[in-house]
């Protein structure tokens, strides 16, 4: 039975990754901060084991790592949980003349430093399976948005690093996946008072990176509307 982990899979793109793996057949480790939350997603699917914590904290991560032994193998590490920013004055996103090293410290731990050492790990399990590891990333880490500078930034890095692990370890692939704008908290916080309801919601992105992670096409950056394009009715 194949194994995954998906980090921040309470809420949003996560949950719903987590919830459509389950549903396949796969055991899913999901972590994430709010354990009501967690619980209530391993409730609403078999083969799912809630670890609540944060993917910043070192004990947390010894957790997933036990819990991946438990489980004897790791086929899919997928790096989800992610922070726009400290929220000061009403507002997360900031110009970068306005941002503090503090803030870059935040964003960095969560979105590069917390991947990069959960990576390094379970390296050993997803090369001994030769598996797949998934970053979610953003269109503001090849673009730039203003306000968004330190965002984009975390999300370039984590890129780099996600590829650069395949490039040391041939056995696995890596995809930095761009999933693009949808109907999700976090995306609600970076446009306070607007509506987003236009946006589509996480699940519709999902069938998109399950084909990526089925079809296993050469390690780099994609975005989740091209394979989920290509799993519609009708399509080539």
């Amino acid at each position: 039975m194949s194994v995954a982990l998906v980090t921040g899979g309470s809420a949003g793109l996560g949950r719903a990754l987590v919830l459509a793996l389950a549903e396949g057949g796969w055991t899913v480790i999901a972590d994430g901060r709010d354990a009501e939350r967690l619980r209530e997603v391993a409730g609403s699917a078999p083969r799912v084991v809630p670890v609540a914590g944060d993917v910043t904290d070192a004990d947390h991560r010894r957790d997933l790592a036990r819990a991946v032994a438990t489980a004897g193998r790791l086929d899919l590490l997928v790096h989800n949980a992610s922070t726009l920013g400290v929220r000061r004055g009403g507002r997360t996103l900031r110009p970068l003349a306005e941002a503090t090293p503090e803030d870059l410290q935040h964003v960095w731990r969560s979105n590069v430093g917390a991947p990069l050492a959960l990576t390094a790990a379970l390296l050993s399990q997803l090369v001994r399976s030769r598996g797949v590891l998934l970053s979610v990333t953003s269109d503001a880490g090849v673009d730039h948005y203003p306000d968004w500078g330190l965002y984009g930034a975390s999300k370039a890095a984590l890129e780099h690093l996600t590829l650069t692990f395949a490039a040391e370890n041939p056995e696995i692939s890596a995809y930095a996946v761009d999933p693009g704008d949808l109907r999700t908290r976090m995306h609600q916080e970076a446009f306070p008072g607007e509506d987003i309801s236009d946006r589509p919601l996480p699940a519709a992105v999902v069938p998109g990176l399950l084909a990526l992670v089925a079809r296993r096409p050469m390690s780099g950056r994609y975005r989740a509307a091209d394979f989920r394009r290509r799993t519609e009715p009708g399509a080539a």
